[in-house]
C-alpha cells in the first residue's frame, strides 16, 4: 500500500508537468512585432515591378501606380509594429494587402499594353 503524502507528491508532479506545456503555447500565441513573412513577399514583389520596368511590361504610369500601392504596404506595416507588436488582425491585413498588390502586379505587367 502506497504512502498518502507519496501519491499527494505525484499528484503534484504530475501536475507541474502538465503545466509547463500550457505555459509554452500560451508563449507561442502572443503576438510578434517581426513580420519576416510580410518582408520577403515585399522583396518579391519588388523584383517583380522592376523586371516589369526593365522588361518594358510596365509603363512609368503603372509602375507609379504600384509603387505607390507599396508604399502604403510598408506604412500600414509600420503602424502596425510601432506598438511593438503585430496582432493576428494585423497579419492578416497586411496579407489581404500583399493579395491584392500581387493581383494589381500580374495583371497591370500581363495587359499586353505598349509603352
Amino acid at each position: 500500500m502506497r504512502h498518502p503524502l507519496t501519491q499527494h507528491v505525484m499528484q503534484a508532479i504530475l501536475a507541474g508537468a502538465l503545466l509547463v506545456p500550457a505555459d509554452a503555447i500560451a508563449q507561442e500565441a502572443q503576438p510578434n512585432p517581426q513580420t519576416p513573412r510580410v518582408d520577403r513577399r515585399e522583396n518579391r514583389q519588388q523584383k517583380k515591378i522592376a523586371q516589369g520596368v526593365n522588361s518594358g511590361q510596365l509603363t512609368p504610369k503603372e509602375t507609379v501606380k504600384l509603387e505607390r500601392e507599396q508604399g502604403k504596404i510598408k506604412r500600414d506595416e509600420a503602424r502596425a509594429k510601432s506598438d511593438g507588436t503585430v496582432t493576428p488582425k494585423e497579419r492578416a491585413r497586411l496579407t489581404r494587402e500583399q493579395n491584392k498588390a500581387s493581383r494589381d502586379i500580374y495583371r497591370k505587367k500581363h495587359n499586353q499594353r505598349i509603352q
